[in-house]
């Protein structure tokens, strides 16, 4: 019985090596569902969407950041001005 969970691990990791190597590409949903290729787009669409607002947010944080790092600089200064 071990041997037989050994053998079939073996055969998966061979499989997913030649997935790996671009043989072909299958993308699934969180449910195991093979997605199509329409479905494929709007997911790669909402993503780069969230991507995009992800960088943006650490952008304002880092501006905001820099603006009072400057701020707190400024007031440090001997005669201010």
């Amino acid at each position: 019985m071990a041997m037989r969970s050994v053998l079939s691990r073996g055969l998966v990791t061979r499989s997913m090596d030649s997935t790996s190597r671009g043989a072909f590409t299958r993308c699934f949903s969180d449910k195991g569902k093979i997605l199509s290729e329409e479905e494929q787009a709007k997911e790669n669409v909402y993503i780069q969407k969230w991507e995009r607002e992800r960088l943006e947010k650490q952008k304002q944080q880092a501006d905001k950041a820099r603006a009072e790092k400057d701020k707190d600089s400024a007031n440090k200064k001997p005669g201010g001005a």
